[in-house]
């Protein structure tokens, strides 16, 4: 009887290689754990915003209302003082922008610009806090 040779070349990953994949996704596993908790942050401020509209009427109640929003949620990056309140298609509007830095290592960090609205059709006619 005859031995059955295989010249068939092993398939697979070696050990250097599985290192370096799992330290790519270990990475990708890192900066995943630093945006998320910004980004749930930003949706509590868009949810925020839409509520504080619907519960005020002046400009100075819409800040009221975000502000028991911001406080119920743990909204840190952003206060009733950055909104912008504005004459819009449907009465007043509510904007924000502002930008989050997340260190990575050293001296790498990710920004992040983060912004939203209620207003639909982006008309912006700025309202002083006195005004209605």
């Amino acid at each position: 009887m005859q031995k059955k040779v295989f010249n068939r070349k092993q398939q697979g990953i070696s050990l250097v290689g599985l290192i370096f994949v799992l330290a790519i996704l270990a990475g990708l596993a890192v900066i995943v754990m630093k945006v998320v908790p910004t980004v749930m942050e930003y949706m509590a401020v868009n949810k925020a915003i839409v509520r504080a509209k619907t519960e005020g009427t002046t400009p100075v109640e819409i800040r009221n209302s975000f502000d028991k929003q911001a406080g119920v949620a743990y909204i840190t990056s952003i206060t009733s003082q950055d909104l912008e309140v504005y004459n819009g298609g449907n009465g007043l509007e509510v904007s924000f922008a502002y930008d989050k830095k997340i260190p990575l290592v050293g001296p790498a960090s990710l920004l992040i610009e983060y912004a939203g609205t209620t207003d639909k059709q982006k008309g912006r006619k700025p309202v002083k806090d006195g005004d209605a």
